[in-house]
């Protein structure tokens, strides 16, 4: 009986040969050839799963942000039982960070890609984030929540500080990556940012 190929399964090894190919690399240089020759298939089986290079690009984009999602789950995790807003908040920021080996591929992909697309027709008109809005939508309603709990600084409106805050980790993210600042200057920029506007007098 033959072997059942598990096809999400080889989707995803395609994908992870491409993230690795792209790493070394850079996004702009991988090529379905390379990518097929990183996994050990055939060039006719890359394009089998993947009809085009865009529709590969986006398959990986993907993947990468459902493992950013893991990795904010793990953090939450981390944080303990009941964390509240704020540690909900540097979760979801620091994941961010491009700190290590996983999340330096996740912001440099990630920024090659939205670069790329701005001189790509083809990779504009299938945008690698479905919901674009999805992580301000989700930081507003955890600073909402701080600001029910009086939680927050006097004044603090929580969709301009989410944008801001987003915006802030995703240029620190890029400074890193230049090698302009370390993580751990990028963490504590943060950290005095959260500072500013989460309450420090231990009302609850």
């Amino acid at each position: 009986m033959p072997k059942r190929v598990d096809h999400a399964e080889r989707r995803t090894e395609i994908a992870d040969a491409l993230i690795r190919v792209a790493r070394r690399r850079g996004l702009h240089a991988v090529g379905m050839r390379d990518v097929a020759a990183e996994a050990g298939v055939s060039l006719r089986l890359v394009q089998y799963y993947f009809q085009t290079k865009e529709k590969l690009l986006l398959f990986g984009l993907e993947l990468l942000a459902e493992r950013f999602g893991e990795r904010v789950s793990a953090r939450v995790l981390a944080a303990g039982h009941n964390p509240g807003p704020r540690a909900m908040v540097e979760a979801l920021l620091m994941a961010a960070l491009p700190t290590d080996d996983e999340s330096r591929t996740f912001h440099h992909l990630y920024t090659s890609y939205a670069v790329l697309a701005v001189n790509d027709p083809a990779l504009a008109a299938q945008p690698f984030i479905k919901n674009p809005d999805a992580a301000e939508d989700a930081l507003t309603e955890l600073l909402r929540q701080a600001h029910e709990a009086a939680l927050l600084e006097p004044g603090v409106d929580p969709r301009s500080e989410a944008a801001g805050l987003l915006s802030m980790s995703a240029g620190l993210g890029t400074s890193i990556l230049v090698g302009q600042r370390s993580p751990e200057s990028a963490t504590a920029i943060l950290d005095h940012h959260l500072s500013r506007i989460f309450r420090t007098d231990g009302r609850s």
